[in-house]
């Protein structure tokens, strides 16, 4: 069995694959992340583990894995199913590698539009000939709010909910504003992309990936678990050569 584990700032995210299955999943702050694993020792043979992170990862919290066959650590270098064509391929992140290789995995010899909704949106192409070509960033709902509340000297700080198209007070111009906003980028962001480039797929995952796809119109799959599973594909590759 693969045990996953996508590293954040503050919460990892820790999944148990039985090949392409996903068996469990759980949150945890990033501080119990040994553990947990060893819980999960418990209960599954783990014999396989990828670990990827955005930060940098303290061994020490990580003990757990040495008692795992066969783990690897993410990064730039790392073997991966698809050719990366970003121009600077080392400033590339481990989440939008693990983005494109799920999309590689799940979606072969398509064009692909991946967007992950979390703390920043990011939008990710890789082409039916298996390349990475790259994609965009931009704020993400979180940074938005907070931004127009630290930015300004009146303005609230709010928290995501309904909107409609004309504000009648702050709060509601706030909302819609910056909810609006961002389904209208998204939506054009896919326009763009289907105008040029036929049979395009386009999957939404990351936080808000349920709170954002019942507003969009467009076609899309929606799916949370794209980079854990994107993560798995990555160690599954790697254990094939």
């Amino acid at each position: 069995m693969n045990l996953i584990l996508d590293i954040g700032n503050t919460n990892t995210k820790i999944a148990v694959f039985e090949k392409k299955v996903m068996l469990k999943k759980i949150t945890i702050n990033s501080d119990l992340i040994d553990r947990s694993i060893l819980k999960l020792q418990k209960k599954y043979p783990l014999k396989n583990c990828i670990v990827s992170s955005v930060t940098k990862i303290h061994r020490d919290t990580l003990k757990s894995i040495d008692l795992i066959e066969k783990s690897i650590e993410l990064n730039q270098k790392t073997n991966v199913p698809f050719q990366n064509h970003y121009k600077t391929p080392t400033t590339l992140g481990v989440d939008r590698i693990a983005l494109a290789s799920a999309a590689i995995s799940q979606y072969p010899n398509q064009n692909t539009l991946v967007i992950d909704a979390g703390t920043c949106i990011t939008y990710d192409f890789i082409n039916a000939s298996k390349k990475y070509v790259g994609g965009a960033i931009s704020p993400g709902i979180s940074m938005r709010y907070k931004a127009l509340h630290q930015f300004t000297a009146n303005l609230p700080v709010l928290e995501p909910g309904s909107f409609k198209l004309i504000g009648n007070d702050t709060q509601s111009a706030i909302h819609s504003g910056v909810l609006n906003g961002i389904i209208q980028e998204i939506e054009g962001v896919i326009s763009q992309y289907q105008s040029e480039y036929s049979n395009l797929t386009v999957v939404l995952t990351g936080g808000d990936t349920i709170f954002l796809a019942k507003k969009l119109k467009s076609s899309i799959f929606a799916n949370p678990n794209f980079l854990l599973e994107g993560l798995n594909s990555i160690l599954i590759h790697n254990l094939n050569e």
